[in-house]
Parts: structure tokens; sequence; C-alpha cells
């Protein structure tokens, strides 16, 4: 084992990865102007280079941003997170075969340990995975590398800027790496954030470089524990290591706004049908089974006689499979119904989740056996032919519930009609 200032870390992030995801079938938009809308097309949540160069912000209501959007052409797309949570999984399958020692830390970033990775040059290494993922997902990404978590965030940022793609910190000597932080705004930092920076701004730390040498005893009499280990990261002393074990998840919520309001009670029975398929499906993906289940609805906030209901139901036996579950939601959602409101959003919870290899069979075990393999043809058929090729018929009424995606390409790369067509000559 070497010594934790020794460690080789790298940061890989997937360039406005929203953005990219859509370019990827839509080649005439390169080098122009391009945002994604957050659910029901409300938010900017992605934006291309170009996008920000005139001047549209992130987070911001589309409605806002429309004159500019307007006046210089910008193209844009609804949210389409089946297509990017599929390119996610090919870009983190990929980094996987550069190092088994791997964090998922986001859809678009992973942290890679590469300190036990034979390798004559840092830089050639990690140039050769941003080669690799161009050329076999089509997905631009940047690469920081450095001895800490925190180094190689700051490394990516610089990266994001280089022609390359890539930056690291391993063969640069203390007086680059410090000139780096010189430039490098204390709120920038990793886990100092906004409101932090506030604070250190006011005490006369205005970039990476002061935090890093400032007195460890005033930090950890004004701050944290976790500012003191992010000061010792920008030293190189590795404080943050890896987080290679996956921890299962509590609970799981699946929600949406509706693109228009909703009164009628089979409106929102697909949509919470709907709901409960897809955290059915999801906890199934991670080997979970729910013990307990809430169903709510409300109406805008914004309205009079503003209306919020949930109905918590007990399962007197934990499951996975979708065809309990979707019956106990709806009846759920019967008992919480009032008729004449309108509606805005609804969702479904699980919680009380536990592993399904810890749960004792009940009597009926050929029964659950049987519906265990049901569950597994409709996992399977659904991720072959694509989400919803197999269904409910609940989930199936009609488009009143959906979301607002008025702006959708409508790609589905795990749907192979919906794959586009390309010509070779």
């Amino acid at each position: 084992m070497q010594p934790t200032n020794n460690r080789i870390i790298a940061l890989v992030d997937c360039n406005s990865f929203y953005v990219s995801c859509e370019r990827l079938f839509r080649p005439d938009l390169r080098r122009k102007p391009v945002v994604v809308l957050s659910n029901n097309d409300g938010c900017i949540i992605s934006r291309s280079t170009e996008a920000k160069q005139v001047g549209i912000k992130m987070g911001e209501p589309y409605f806002k941003a429309k004159p500019l959007i307007d006046k210089y052409k910008v193209s844009v797309f609804s949210s389409n997170y089946e297509l990017y949570g599929d390119l996610s999984r090919r870009v983190m399958k990929i980094l996987k075969d550069f190092s088994p020692d791997i964090e998922f830390y986001s859809i678009d970033e992973a942290f890679l340990d590469l300190t036990n990775i034979k390798m004559d040059n840092v830089e050639e290494y990690i140039l050769n995975i941003r080669k690799v993922i161009l050329k076999w997902t089509g997905i631009p990404v940047s690469i920081g590398a450095a001895n800490t978590k925190t180094l190689a965030k700051i490394a990516n940022h610089i990266a994001k800027k280089n022609k390359l793609g890539v930056e690291e910190f391993i063969s640069k000597d203390k007086n680059y790496v410090d000139e780096v932080l010189k430039s490098f705004p204390v709120q920038e930092v990793w886990g100092i954030g906004r409101q932090l920076s506030k604070f250190f701004n006011n005490n006369n730390f205005y970039n990476a470089h002061q935090l890093k040498y400032a007195d460890n005893y005033w930090v950890r009499k004004n701050s944290s524990v976790v500012v003191l280990k992010t000061i010792h990261e920008l030293n190189g002393t590795c404080c943050f290591p890896l987080n290679f074990q996956y921890v299962a998840r509590k609970n799981c919520c699946v929600s949406r706004s509706f693109g228009k309001t909703i009164t009628d009670l089979n409106d929102l029975k697909e949509a919470i049908v709907r709901h409960c398929m897809t955290a059915a499906e999801r906890i199934r993906s991670e080997g979970l089974i729910v013990k307990s289940v809430y169903v709510f609805i409300k109406t805008s906030r914004f309205k009079k006689d503003y209306v919020s209901r949930v109905q918590k139901v007990d399962l007197p036996i934990a499951t996975n499979n979708t065809l309990e579950l979707v019956n106990v939601c709806a009846k759920a959602l019967e008992s919480i119904y009032i008729k004449g409101y309108f509606y805005s959003k609804a969702g479904v919870i699980f919680s009380d989740l536990k592993p399904k290899d810890h749960y004792e069979k009940n009597l009926f075990s050929d029964q659950n056996l049987n519906l265990d393999h049901l569950m597994k043809i409709i996992d399977q058929t659904n991720s072959r032919f694509g989400r919803g090729a197999i269904s409910v018929a609940a989930a199936r009424l009609n488009n009143n519930s959906r979301m607002r995606r008025d702006h959708s390409s409508r790609i589905d790369t795990s749907f192979i009609k919906l794959a586009p067509t390309v010509r070779a000559h």
C-alpha cells in the first residue's frame, strides 16, 4: 500500500452531459448553442459552451431565457433521462476497463484510483481514457488527475479549458500547482460552496492557495473537521478515500409534476401506476424489497385551496413484485382522492427497503418463485425493447398525466425501433 500522498486519483466528468447526449444524434448542432430543460420543460439544466457564451444561465426558468433563446437561435430539448441513463452506463462500463477501483459519483462523474495501474505516463494514460470514451460512445469528457479527490476536482476544472481535455498534477512541481490554486476561487473548491465561502471571504481567504496555507488550529476552531480535511487534501494528503462499496438505499421516490392539472381519478391512477412500476423496477435492479409504501397527490401550492394528501400502507410481506405493488398503490390513491381539485403532482415512495437475500420466504414460496420469474422476464423484455414494452394496462389509459415534453428528441438507445438510421455508402 502506497502512502496516501502518493495516490493517483482521476476525476472523469462528462462535458455538458445532457447536451452531449442530444448532440450525439444531431451532429448538425455541434458548435451551436443548445440547452436541455428539466421536468415539464421548467428550467435549464444543461448548456453547451455556446449557450453559456450568449448569457443563458444554469437553472434559469425557460420562459425567462426565451428571449435569448429566440435571439441566438438556441436549440432546445426536453430532458430524456432514459437516453442519459443508458449512455451514462456505457461510459461507466468503459471506465471500469481502465481501473477496477471506481466510485460512481453521479450520472456524469466518476473517480478512478489509478495508483496500482502500471503506466509510463499519467497524462498519456488519462488522455487514452478520454479518446476511448469519445470513440466508443461519442461523449466528450474532461479528466483531472492528482493525489487527492479535491485536487483532482481542481485539475478537472483546468482540463475543461485545455484543448487536450486533460490535466494532471502528479508530475507537476509544487510551484505549478500553487499557481493554479492562486487563480482558483475559494467558493469553487470541492466541499466549500457558496455559504462557507462567504465566511472565508470575510476572513480574507479568496482563493484555494490561501485556503491551502490556512492555520490548522484556526480552521479547527472556527470551522469544521471536514474543512480541515479539505485543506489537508489541498496539501496532497488523501483524506477522502474513494467509496467503492455499494450502500443500499433506504427509500425510493418516483414523482412528477403534470404538464397540466388533473381532476379525474383515472388520470391520477395512470400516473401513480406508472410511478409504481418505475420504482418497482429500480428496487428489483438493486436486489431490494419494500415493506412500506406511500402514495401522495397535491395541488399547486401557489393556487387557492392548496391540498396535499398522503396514504401510507405497511405491507404484511415485503415484496418487489410490480403486480402486487400496483394494486396497493391504486387502492391507496382511491382512499385519499378528493373530487373537484386540480392536482398538479403525484408520487410513490417505497420506504423500509431491505436486501431481498435477507427476506424469509413465506408459506407461499412456490408462488413467490413464479412471480419472481415473471418479473425477471418483464425486466429483461423491457431492457431489450424499451421501457414500457410490457406494462400494466392501467398505465396506458391516456396522456393527460404525462410530463410536458414539447421538445423531446424521442431517442431511446435501448429500443431498436427508435434508434436513428444511418446510411452507409
